[in-house]
């Protein structure tokens, strides 16, 4: 009889490295590894030789960057999600798609069962195994990190080392990290204890520490097109391309490094050290074109819907009803999202240096200390009175309450 297939989401790092002996040992299956490209700077063909020297029968190496700027990075951008106002959720927002790619390796497999090295502890098993329920509600689930007994990283390592698994970690750099096109994450270590300043000469991959970042500042014009970055510098750019530039540019700058203490959707906080140079530019300077071009209650508005979009994302609900209708809520303010926008980028900063759209509603004729025919200084008057009105109502009637209140203790009396 045929063995029963399993695909495994597969990277080559630590846990997914020893996942595939594991199966073998525990389980009758074919296992077929599935490495899913989101702009991971990993040697593919080293990634699919170790696979398949693990035990895989075959492994399927697929290039998404493309679909992950365009269709999940810019989502979440021109939603201006931000969770817990630091984090621009770099692993969040690749989950679903990897997610996406697994189920669709497992139907053309003829697959029942989808692996992962997700943590017992982690956000990422629940984000993983909520989008693969969305897309394929009958799929069976193995988590070897909520099976076997290993506890720790230190634990995996020695069961690397018993089996002569090679790795790229160790015990005295044993930092978890997660990276794609958007970001780098940085978990595990010295880097737990949060009394612990982060050692960012030993940690920063993409970004330059502030002290050896660049000491001329150096400025930057994004355009964008109905909330999407379509050129830099002038130059027109896919989204892969302006995001890869913008890495470079803001790494150098010491651009979007964030040490977060965050709320885990599982119940606990943990802390990461995240890098994301190019995205940070883009969500400055998106939510800087906004400023321009949206009307006061749409703009407000949307920063209620950003916060619980995040929040979405965050907790792997991207295949969510909710998500889908704020998407329409989303794509409707972007209407008007066009336009360029200039950024100083310095030591670590993002600074506004001038912007301009055809769908601006900013007039200096109004807004200056000067005469405008559109707006007579006399008219805040009449408006003042009736902004104020509820204020000398409460004032009058509780000051009138407290005269009562003497009376009647003098009365009593």
């Amino acid at each position: 009889m045929k063995k029963e297939k399993l695909v495994l989401a597969y990277s080559g790092g630590l846990d997914t490295s020893i996942i595939i002996p594991w199966l073998k040992e525990n389980y009758d299956f074919e296992i077929i590894a599935c490495c899913v490209n989101v702009g991971q700077e990993d040697d593919m063909v080293e990634v699919k030789n170790k696979a398949l020297l693990s035990g895989a029968s075959k492994i399927y190496v697929e290039d998404v960057t493309d679909e992950f700027v365009e269709d999940y990075v810019f989502d979440a951008l021109k939603a201006n999600a931000v969770y817990e106002g630091k984090y621009l959720m770099g692993t969040a927002i690749a989950r679903p798609l990897i997610a996406k790619k697994l189920v669709e390796v497992a139907h053309k497999e003829g697959a029942k069962y989808i692996a992962h090295g997700c943590t017992g502890k982690g956000n990422d098993q629940v984000r993983i195994e909520t989008a693969i329920a969305a897309i394929d509600p009958e799929m069976k689930i193995i988590a070897p990190w909520r099976i076997w007994d290993i506890q720790s990283r230190e634990d995996a390592i020695q069961y690397a080392e018993d089996r002569n698994i090679k790795l790229n970690v160790t015990r005295e750099k044993i930092y978890s990290r997660d990276q794609n096109l958007l970001h780098i994450s940085h978990e595990g270590g010295h880097i737990e204890d949060p009394k612990n300043p982060p050692k960012l000469d030993e940690l920063l991959m993409m970004t330059k520490t502030l002290k050896n970042a660049n000491d001329d500042p150096e400025t930057i014009e994004i355009e964008f097109f109905k909330g999407v970055p379509i050129k830099l510098n002038g130059k027109e750019m896919s989204g892969k391309q302006i995001l890869v530039e913008l890495n470079k540019i803001g790494g150098d700058h010491g651009v979007g490094v964030v040490d977060l203490l965050e709320n885990r959707m599982v119940g606990m906080k943990s802390r990461g050290i995240y890098e994301t140079p190019g995205g940070t530019i883009l969500w400055y300077a998106h939510s800087e074109l906004e400023r321009l071009v949206l009307e006061k209650e749409v703009q407000h508005y949307k920063e209620v819907i950003s916060k619980k979009y995040a929040e979405l994302i965050y907790n792997g609900m991207w295949y969510s009803g909710l998500k889908t209708a704020f998407d329409a809520f989303v794509k409707e303010t972007q209407e008007t999202v066009s336009g360029k926008v200039k950024v100083q980028l310095y030591k670590g900063n993002v600074i506004s240096a001038g912007m301009t759209s055809p769908y601006a509603i900013y007039d200096d004729n109004i807004s200056s200390f000067g005469y405008s025919e559109l707006y007579d200084h006399h008219d805040a008057e009449g408006f003042i009175k009736l902004f104020s009105l509820p204020y000398k109502i409460k004032a009058h009637c509780l000051g009138a309450g407290q005269n009562k209140k003497t009376l009647m203790s003098k009365m009593a009396k």
